[in-house]
């Protein structure tokens, strides 16, 4: 049994992420769907893609719950435009997307992005704008780890939830898209998983 439970994105969405089983071992792929009748209890964490049915996911709320409670981690990708779970809120875009406000800045140290470039964040193939456009705003208590522009708008965060487990969130593209990149955006991938199975 892996350690990580990685939910692949819903079919036809997500098509050009690359197959991260390449990149880190402890990692068992379901179908997105499969997710309902599947233990949770098996596993330390549950990868969620940007490419996600929310209206589905929020169906299993109370076991998302329950699996956080006992004291699992929870890493989502992408826009919260249902909030499943009480510690999310609607996804917020930037009031004024332009370089300056696309720059992502380090707000905190954090094992999955240690040694990571704030400027391979910024900026995927010369372009920017690919990693976050905004933000999924933070429960009171969690550490803001990114954030764009002069307003360090926090586009990744963790909670420590008071219940237990840990919820690690990034309001943008798959993380996984850096697996296998020419740049220290490479290291995200490998140190997620190895973070969110308790390695770390």
């Amino acid at each position: 049994m892996a350690s990580c439970l990685f939910l692949k994105p819903i079919k036809g969405a997500g098509g050009d992420l690359p197959d991260i089983s390449g990149f880190v071992a402890d990692l068992e792929q379901i179908d997105h769907y499969a997710l309902a009748e599947v233990d949770l209890s098996r596993y330390r964490a549950l990868l969620v893609p940007a490419h996600l049915d929310q209206r589905f996911f929020g169906t299993l709320t109370q076991k998302i719950t329950r699996f956080l409670d006992g004291g699992g981690t929870l890493v989502f990708n992408g826009h919260v435009a249902w909030p499943m779970l009480p510690e999310f809120r609607p996804f917020e875009v930037l009031p004024k997307v332009t370089l300056e406000t696309l720059e992502v800045h380090r707000l905190a140290e954090h094992p999955v992005f240690a040694g990571v470039e704030a400027h391979d964040l910024t900026y995927r193939r010369g372009v920017a704008g690919f990693y976050a456009r905004g933000h999924n705003p933070p429960p009171a208590g969690a550490v803001a780890l990114n954030g764009l522009g002069p307003e360090r708008v926090p586009c990744d965060w963790v909670y420590e939830r008071p219940d237990g487990g840990r919820i690690l969130m990034h309001a943008g593209n798959d993380l996984w898209m850096y697996a296998g990149a020419s740049d220290s955006s490479a290291r995200i991938v490998p140190q997620l998983c190895r973070w969110a199975a308790g390695e770390d």
